[in-house]
């Protein structure tokens, strides 16, 4: 059974920093695509980032140069070092996993974990 627990949100200012965190169980993070998802409420869930089994990572235009996605492989973790965070950024924030190696643009979410609220002040 695919678990996928998230941490790490909280509340910041405007230009703070943040590091989320994925810590999976029975699905190993170096071996498919897995990514980040934000979503607010009446809005459509947005991808955020995404990183697969050769590295290769993209990223939202919104978020590029500010966030970082990454894996630690003997934590078994996806990370999202989010930094300069803006009141857009503010969402819960959730991750998932493809059964899929490679994300060519789309992590489709055979797996999500429960989220964790990212609220940043003005």
């Amino acid at each position: 059974q695919v678990q996928l627990v998230e941490s790490g949100g909280g509340s910041v200012p405007a230009g703070g920093s943040l590091r989320l965190s994925c810590t999976a169980s029975g699905y190993s993070v170096s071996s498919g695509c897995m990514g980040w998802f934000r979503q607010v409420p009446e809005k459509e869930r947005e991808g955020v980032a995404n990183i697969d089994s050769y590295g290769i990572t993209e990223y939202a235009d919104s978020v590029k140069g500010r966030f970082t996605i990454s894996q630690d492989i003997a934590k078994n973790t996806l990370y999202l070092q989010a930094t300069n965070l803006k009141p857009d950024d503010t969402g819960m924030y959730y991750c998932a996993a493809d059964r899929r190696s490679r994300c060519l643009g789309v992590v489709q979410g055979d797996y999500w974990g429960q989220g964790t609220q990212v609220t940043v002040s003005s």
